[in-house]
């Protein structure tokens, strides 16, 4: 497949619009994205996990029925990862245009320094294209972020990227990618759960139809214990990780958990058999612990950031 060629829709998906009943939802269920590309709606997130580990936890991420991986450069396991789907494909006779592979941009360097990142990280993951790019995060000031951007927006146009995007962007950082005048970025990744509902940014990528990635939706497994999660893993007969699941879905979002585990990869499937109700969904919410006037450190102003990171990117300059 050239890279100029768009890739081929996800075979067996339908387009989940975030108003679509709950039980609808399946572990082949995608969101079409703003810029008219489909998107799993569960993916499997690869952070921390290296070398061999990675390799093995893709594999089994894929054959649990996963068709949406996220690595980044950061992570340092793009070339494992991509081996793994490689290897999947091959051996099972799957095309490469079911899996849809995100990575992301380690430094917001500039212009051409982005460029020769996404050719690094194409070459590492020897995947052809890659389907979603993302700048990793909004440090750097306004000069760096938007000629990244300029770059990424390039590189979508030659096709060696299909969608692109952002992670952990806050509501200034949004508005200056959005007052560039060029490509809207088809998500924003960051961390979403009902202990950090972030209203502020939601809303306003719902306004620009950019899709929003939950990262780190089981809060680290800090939060299993809660007992308003304890009580609706007992009443529908479920584990606390596939309450924060599907809750995730429900909100319409993208949701992206990881694991080392065999077991437990499987087992953040087994999500598409229940639903929580408009009262569910409403508590959960009520939960969050993100409340902008709360003290902390530069960079750091919520409580809940420190949950699954000890600062808040989404709030630098």
């Amino acid at each position: 497949m050239s890279r100029g060629i768009t890739r081929p829709p996800i075979p067996e998906t339908i387009s989940l619009p975030s108003t679509s009943l709950p039980m609808a939802l399946t572990l082949q269920s995608t969101r079409k994205l703003n810029d008219g590309n489909e998107i799993p709606i569960l993916g499997f997130g690869t952070y921390e996990l290296d070398g061999r580990e990675a390799y093995d936890a893709v594999t089994w991420a894929l054959e649990a029925g996963y068709r949406h991986i996220d690595s980044a450069t950061w992570y340092e396991n793009e070339r494992e990862v991509g081996q793994a789907i490689r290897d999947f494909c091959e051996s099972t006779g799957t095309p490469r245009s079911a899996i849809f592979y995100t990575t992301k941009l380690k430094l917001n360097d500039g212009y051409e320094p982005t460029l020769k990142a996404i050719q690094f990280s194409l070459d590492e993951c020897g995947l052809e294209y890659i389907d979603l790019y993302l700048i990793h995060g909004p440090l750097g000031g306004p000069a760096a972020r938007k000629e990244c951007w300029r770059a990424i927006c390039d590189a979508q146009k030659e096709g060696r990227v299909k969608s692109i995007g952002i992670s952990t962007f806050g509501v200034r950082h949004i508005k200056e990618i959005l007052e560039m005048g060029l490509a809207v970025p088809a998500v924003n990744q960051i961390d979403l759960h009902p202990f950090m509902i972030r209203t502020e940014i939601v809303n306003l990528c719902h306004e620009h139809g950019i899709s929003l990635e939950a990262w780190a939706p089981l809060v680290r497994g800090l939060r299993f214990k809660h007992p308003s999660i304890v009580s609706l893993a007992k009443k529908h007969h479920k584990e606390p990780a596939q309450i924060l699941l599907r809750y995730c879905l429900q909100k319409g979002y993208i949701a992206i958990p990881k694991s080392s585990s065999r077991a437990r990869i499987a087992s953040n499937t087994n999500i598409f058999d229940f639903a929580l109700d408009e009262k569910e969904v409403a508590d959960l919410d009520a939960l969050d612990e993100g409340a902008p006037d709360s003290p902390g450190p530069p960079c750091s102003h919520t409580p809940s950031a420190g949950l699954v990171t000890d600062w808040d990117p989404t709030e630098c300059p």
